[in-house]
């Protein structure tokens, strides 16, 4: 839902950064990687021992990255289609690492269950959002958009770990399980999306 409204405002910051790096002879599959491997350590490092605050900082620090990739393939004129792929496998690592650290703090040493169900809603259910998106394309239909698309769980995720880790109660608890329970309504649009879309395609 964020992408229909924020992309033109992020990218008039992003693609300054991704031409730069562009002519500096970075290679967008770089930035992808070293975005991914450092959001995933972070996420394993830092949430699971209790240092929520940190963890989200640092995570969304790396998962800006994700922006700057973007830009860079805007820059250069094209994208390839290793490096969509690449994109979105990564997104699919980062988003499990992420839940996975927090569903891993909240049913050991926060000792949140419910925040722990949740995260572990939102990391099955996100990862099935996805895949409903990318397997009705392989087939050469549409389910775009949905209440809670990928910059909404990050969002929710991070803040929500990082409001607890600065002491705010039960804000990691009503982060996720808002995103859980939003994660269940996207999927349900996905699939009514899909339904649309093979009314609408013509038969083979």
């Amino acid at each position: 839902m964020l992408n229909l409204f924020a992309r033109a405002h992020v990218n008039r910051l992003s693609d300054p950064v991704g031409r730069a790096l562009i002519d500096r002879g970075v290679s967008p599959d770089t930035v992808t990687v070293l975005g991914t491997v450092g959001a995933v350590v972070c996420s394993l490092a830092f949430l699971p021992t209790g240092w929520l605050a940190l963890g989200a900082v640092l995570v969304t620090l790396f998962v800006l990255t994700d922006l700057i990739d973007g830009a860079m393939a805007r820059a250069r004129g094209h994208g390839t289609p290793f490096g969509a792929v690449l994109d979105s496998t990564c997104d699919r690592i980062v988003d499990g690492a992420l839940f996975a650290g927090l569903a891993w703090w909240a049913l050991t040493g926060g000792a949140e269950p419910l925040a722990g169900a949740a995260a572990l809603v939102a990391l099955v259910g996100g990862q099935i959002v996805s895949y409903v998106k990318a397997r009705a394309e392989s087939v050469g239909l549409t389910a775009e958009g949905g209440l809670v698309e990928r910059a909404e769980r990050l969002i929710l995720g991070l803040v929500g770990a990082f409001l607890s880790g600065v002491g705010v109660p039960w804000a990691l608890t009503v982060t996720l399980v808002v995103l859980a329970v939003g994660t269940a309504v996207t999927l349900g649009q996905r699939i009514l999306a899909v339904r649309h879309s093979s009314r609408e395609a013509p038969r083979a």
